[in-house]
């Protein structure tokens, strides 16, 4: 079980319910869905069953039809964050509920703001019970709206969030007209001036100003208007600092000295100031301010210069934004995790304490997936959070995090590759990042997915470095795939063009350069049982250019191995043999079968290849004396070889070594079958035992056993083989329905 627990038995019920929306609902005339039959969920679960919908990207106006005069299915917080949705799916699905929180933001579809507060009105019991209404980055269309429908028309209303919108100063007055308003949000808006606040002055407790570019208003008259918000505890008076107008470098910036610097009788309710991005803040109204407000809990200071303040240390209780340690850069990792700009310089900071970590830090990668997760588009977050994420999964650092999130920072970064395909040093960093055995071989995530998309980097650059990193890394993921997705993978003949490529290139140079056995073992796995590769092998000379190597390679095992490895999944296919049966070729293959100083590993492929063309007389192209010759060369060479102790290949199946077992062969096509399945059997019994026992290799064996013409050779090797199966599932019991892969 992961170190971070299983999933909430709710949550999987709940996605459950999500997946299996098409099969639980019916269809109304207009298209949209609705539960044939349901039992009254608990009103919290119906909000969760929204929230999740929402953020699996399944809400619409089909999908949010169930919740259109359903008496199962109470809304009171309701989210369609993000979601497409018109106006009067939101009309007939959502208004109709007595709603006390709502959060609009970002929504997309023909849905505005003044919808969203047309709708709500509609509902008399909404204009009481809704408290918390988020319309963040909604367009408004104000002019739209009736002059009876305002904000004030929601007198219950608490909490508001307008930020991003375009917000105007007439529909602030409205605002702030409201009785019971705590809590306001105008970041990124088009107000020119705050003095409607004054109406609010009593019940304001949150006002979040970040960012007002339009803002009109003196230092000195900005200053009047916030000092008369008594029972404010938390302002927001940040700037990017990336991009600073006339007002918010200079009056804004005075501004908030000013503040710092004043009496501790304005404002006397504060305990939360945010002040980040301002450059012209200084240390010493820092110190004067902190040392003034005992019960201060929270100043935000990234990107103003001020965050080593010593005056900071000796305050425990107060947490700070900043870069002066891991501790401010990871509070403003998670209080900025919707501002671009800040995250981004967050993240800078992040990557510098992070360059030499040498133990593993889980909760620094959640706190960088979820900056990446929240501006999936920003070139410049994802730029900085890969080399993050690199750093912090380096090494033996990421054996010790869960596999759950190891398993999410793969999905993310898959995620960002595919979102900026041409920016070269965010694919450089995703590649360091992925380029890990223990990730690539223990981690679940889409590895097909994976393996497309190094594919099409390798397409796009030609970084020495990179590419060999790239190359071992599709040389494990091929060997990975399911046998459905790499019948898909193989079909590309891009790929197999990409990689023979690399090939040719590297073995012009000479030498034994890991980028071609890389790619080299990448061909041989993508065309293991997969008739369909092996073809396009052929048909892009493929043959011809493994022929040169083999040449130019003679005294080279670890490529030996390789070609031969891969001509012998070729040799499998019996439509494809004749395209092996060139006499040069044969004889040369058949001279490493019997030179001795040959390693037995190259020996064993060049073997296989030889049995499975000598095995179907019928096909044989060749003279017949070459074929009894190596017919004999094949059980002499064989009867020689010792067991190998390190793992040389696996198998994904035994399927095409049944022909080789029939008891019509000959005797040294029976012997290589034989060895082969002894070899890994005996390395690992329990899996191979499963296979052999399933697919109706042992009965073969048996068969084989039992005949008498059988040589002695073969039915010693077959008698052990059967006692390692014999002795296995004496220890365990029957064999299971499991399935293989290979790995090259």
């Amino acid at each position: 079980m992961d170190c971070e627990g299983p999933p909430a038995l709710c949550d999987l019920c709940l996605d459950q319910v999500c997946c299996s929306l098409d099969a639980l609902c019916s269809r109304r005339a207009d298209g949209s869905m609705c539960l044939r039959r349901a039992p009254v969920f608990p009103q919290e679960i119906s909000d969760q069953l929204l929230q999740k919908m929402a953020t699996k990207g399944i809400l619409n106006d089909v999908t949010v039809g169930i919740f259109r005069n359903s008496k199962e299915l109470r809304l009171r917080r309701a989210s369609i964050r993000s979601c497409p949705m018109s106006a009067d799916a939101f009309l007939l699905a959502i208004c109709p509920h007595r709603l006390q929180e709502l959060d609009a933001s970002w929504v997309s579809g023909d849905l505005t703001g003044a919808n969203i507060l047309s709708g709500l009105a509609s509902n008399s019991e909404c204009r009481s019970s809704l408290q918390r209404l988020s319309l963040n980055g909604t367009p408004l269309d104000w002019e739209s709206l009736g002059e009876d429908v305002g904000f004030s028309s929601l007198q219950g209303l608490r909490a508001l969030n307008l930020a991003n919108t375009d917000l105007t100063d007439p529909v602030l007055e409205d605002i702030c007209s409201l009785p019971h308003l705590e809590i306001l949000d105008i970041s990124c808006s088009a107000v020119s001036t705050l003095i409607p606040l004054l109406d609010c002055k009593n019940t304001l407790r949150s006002l979040i100003a970040h960012r007002l570019r339009k803002l009109e208003m003196s230092a000195a008259r900005l200053l009047f208007v916030l000092s008369q918000l008594q029972a404010l505890k938390h302002l927001d008076f940040s700037e990017d600092h990336i991009s600073v107008d006339d007002f918010n470098g200079r009056d804004g910036d005075e501004t908030m000295q000013r503040l710092l610097e004043g009496s501790p009788q304005v404002l006397p309710s504060l305990v939360s100031l945010d002040i980040s991005g301002r450059k012209r803040i200084t240390e010493a109204a820092i110190r004067a301010f902190v040392e003034a407000r005992g019960g201060l809990v929270f100043l935000g200071l990234l990107a103003t210069g001020v965050s080593p303040c010593d005056v900071l240390s000796s305050h425990k209780n107060l947490k700070v934004t900043g870069e002066a340690n891991e501790n401010q850069v990871c509070e403003a990792l998670r209080t900025y995790r919707d501002r671009e700009c800040f995250t981004r310089e967050a993240l800078i900071h992040l990557y510098n304490l992070v360059t030499d970590i040498n133990q593993p830090r889980p909760e620094l990668l959640k706190l960088v997936l979820s900056a990446m997760q929240s501006h999936p588009t920003s070139m410049h977050v994802h730029l900085v959070a890969t080399a993050c994420v690199f750093n912090l999964t380096t090494q033996d650092i990421a054996e010790a995090m869960s596999v759950s999130l190891l398993s999410s920072t793969v999905t993310q970064l898959l995620n960002t590759m595919k979102t900026f395909p041409k920016n070269q040093q965010v694919q450089k960093n995703c590649l360091l990042a992925l380029c890990s055995d223990y990730i690539l071989s223990d981690v679940p995530f889409d590895k097909y997915l994976a393996a497309t998309l190094v594919i099409n980097w390798l397409s796009r650059y030609e970084d020495p470095n990179l590419q060999r990193m790239a190359v071992a890394i599709v040389s494990l993921l091929v060997a990975k795939l399911s046998t459905e997705d790499a019948a898909q993978f193989a079909t590309d003949v891009s790929i197999m063009k990409q990689l023979l490529s690399i090939v040719q290139q590297k073995a012009m140079v000479g030498g034994v350069d890991p980028t071609l056995k890389f790619a080299m073992s990448a061909l041989w796995n993508l065309t293991d049982e997969m008739p369909a590769a092996s073809r396009n092998f052929l048909d892009c000379q493929g043959l011809e250019l493994y022929e040169e190597v083999l040449e130019s390679y003679y005294g080279e095992p670890s490529i030996q191995q390789k070609i031969l490895g891969l001509l012998n999944n070729i040799a499998e296919v019996e439509v494809l043999q004749g395209d092996l049966l060139e006499e040069d070729l044969v004889e040369h293959i058949l001279a490493l079968l019997q030179d001795s100083q040959v390693e037995v590993k190259v020996r064993y492929f060049a073997a296989g290849i030889l049995a499975h063309l000598t095995s179907r007389p019928e096909a044989w192209t060749l003279g017949d004396g070459l074929r009894s010759t190596i017919l004999k060369q094949l059980h002499a060479s064989i009867i020689t070889w010792t067991q190998l102790e390190t793992e040389m290949v696996s198998y994904r199946s035994f399927h095409p070594f049944c022909p080789l077992l029939q008891t019509s062969q000959p005797p040294g096509v029976q012997l290589w079958a034989v060895w082969a399945i002894h070899l890994v059997c005996s390395q690992d019994t329990s899996h191979y035992s499963r296979m052999l026992e399933r697919e109706g290799v042992t009965e073969l064996l048996k068969a084989l056993a039992a005949h008498p013409d059988t040589h002695r050779d073969i039915k010693r090797l077959s008698d052990s083989i059967l006692c390692l199966i014999e002795e296995h599932q004496n220890r365990s019991g029957p064999p299971s329905n499991q399935t293989g892969a290979r790995r090259r």
